[in-house]
């Protein structure tokens, strides 16, 4: 048992960060299935204990919960609905990755399923149509997170071919644009609130993009929240001066690494642009290594 935990722990920490959300996914998904078959075999309630984290369209029992805004997009209803966000996560996840930093991935992540939770509450509670339904709707899964990373990489590489099965290649903007349309013309399904939010992500992925290319990256205030979370809630009033330490070289030593890091950009530049015009299987060995490193900082 313990060689097994230690071989999760090492494959999650040499994960890149789309690789860590995914195992942490499924990690939630076995531990929430673990108790609710406890809970079920001593008749103490099954999967209703899981209201507790699913995000609800009442507001007076939001209010209540409020932790089920970020934790509903961690949660999945059965293996198949984990399966199918996990493997979009994973191919838009990489390609996301090629274009944007592991820290656009985490802040883009919870942004997408925060503004899909929003817009879910905000339909339930405006539309007539949900009106009937708003007391005992519940929202769980990744798919507003998911779709969130889908269009950001659409709206940065919109003419990107990306290869399905029995369709060939497709741009990322009609994959998007596919997506979007789709969520719009179910909203009134069975699953009507999960498309909703599903919208919510596709505008958050846009707006993070957009506003990204206009220098403002609206993931980063997530991203200090999550660090300072990170590091343990403590806060340094009073931090250390930094002792000033003299040595010979200094600038040469600068200079050095100035032009590595120049070479290594220009490097990463251009192994992009040859996967942008040629795909990824054009790839070498050594390009792809050199690609997920980059993706890694």
């Amino acid at each position: 048992m313990g060689g097994f935990l230690s071989d999760l722990k090492n494959g999650f920490n040499r994960g890149n960060i789309s690789l860590q959300f995914i195992y942490i996914n499924a990690g939630v998904f076995v531990i929430t299935t673990l108790v609710s078959v406890f809970l079920m075999l001593f008749n103490l309630g099954g999967a209703s204990w899981m209201e507790y984290l699913e995000l609800p369209a009442y507001v007076p029992q939001l209010l209540s919960r409020p932790w089920t805004l970020f934790t509903y997009m961690f949660l999945h209803n059965g293996v198949l609905h984990l399966l199918f966000n996990m493997l979009w996560l994973y191919w838009f996840g990489q390609l996301f990755l090629s274009f944007f930093s592991a820290r656009h991935f985490r802040g883009l992540y919870l942004l997408g399923g925060l503004c899909g939770g929003l817009f879910y509450l905000l339909a339930y509670n405006v539309f007539p149509y949900f009106i009937p339904y708003i007391y005992g709707s519940y929202l769980l899964g990744a798919s507003a997170s998911v779709l969130a990373v889908v269009v950001a990489t659409a709206v940065r590489e919109p003419e990107y071919r990306v290869n399905f099965m029995f369709i060939g290649a497709v741009r990322l903007k009609y994959v998007a644009l596919f997506m979007v349309v789709t969520d719009l013309l179910f909203v009134t399904s069975g699953n009507g609130g999960g498309h909703i939010a599903h919208l919510g992500g596709a505008l958050a992925g846009w707006w993070f993009a957009w506003s990204l290319r206009k220098g403002t990256d609206v993931t980063k205030w997530i991203n200090v929240v999550l660090d300072w979370f990170a590091g343990g809630f403590s806060i340094k009033l009073k931090p250390k001066k930094p002792k000033m330490k003299a040595h010979r070289g200094g600038r040469a030593d600068d200079y050095d690494y100035n032009a590595r890091k120049k070479q290594q950009s220009e490097e990463i530049d251009r192994i992009l642009d040859k996967l942008k015009q040629s795909g990824y299987s054009s790839l070498t060995n050594e390009e792809k290594k050199r690609l997920f490193d980059a993706s890694k900082k």
